[in-house]
């Protein structure tokens, strides 16, 4: 919600036609999601205006254990000053992570959030990220897993979402299609 602009849905239908399109096995007008190729949502940038590429620079491992149901983002220790392009009064920031099961033929999922602590946008090496989230072990369903950036500004030892949700920036980093 904090990291989407007003046209997300509009592009993220889009490129589900285009995975629907990419179903070889069904035929013309019975194709579906589950045949079609979900790994070309990968890289799907929830707000267009705020790219998770051009506003967090420092390196993260995205992975999806499937036996475990474990999908985990890492993000070793990095100096947010040169790592982040903050936008201005930020002053602090969190790491986000969504997880979700969709099970497209009974429309239904499983999802799960996590974030980061507080990021002070400063100097000071930071602690390493280890976001994990846990889904159905040994789950048949597609995986989607999402990684994103919030900024917020410190007023009177109060933290406040900027109003302006413009560099918020959500990607979705990892999927595995069902099995």
């Amino acid at each position: 919600m904090n990291a989407s602009d007003s046209y997300m849905a509009g592009r993220l239908t889009r490129q589900f036609v285009k995975v629907i399109q990419a179903d070889a096995t069904s035929t013309r007008g019975q194709r579906n999601v589950i045949d079609g190729e979900t790994e070309l949502l990968q890289g799907f940038e929830f707000n267009i205006n705020g790219r998770l590429p051009g506003t967090l620079y420092a390196p993260f491992t995205a992975t999806i254990n499937r036996v475990t149901g474990a999908l985990t983002v890492d993000v070793p220790p990095f100096v947010p000053i040169n790592m982040i392009a903050a936008p201005a009064g930020a002053t602090h920031c969190k790491l986000t992570a969504a997880a979700a099961e969709i099970d497209f033929e009974a429309e239904t999922f499983i999802n799960d959030t996590t974030g980061s602590g507080d990021i002070v946008l400063g100097p000071e090496v930071t602690v390493g990220n280890n976001l994990e989230l846990t889904l159905t072990a040994n789950s048949t369903k597609p995986l989607f897993l999402a990684f994103g950036i919030e900024f917020y500004q410190e007023v009177n030892g109060s933290m406040y979402l900027l109003k302006s949700g413009a560099f918020n920036a959500m990607q979705l980093v990892k999927i595995s299609s069902g099995v």
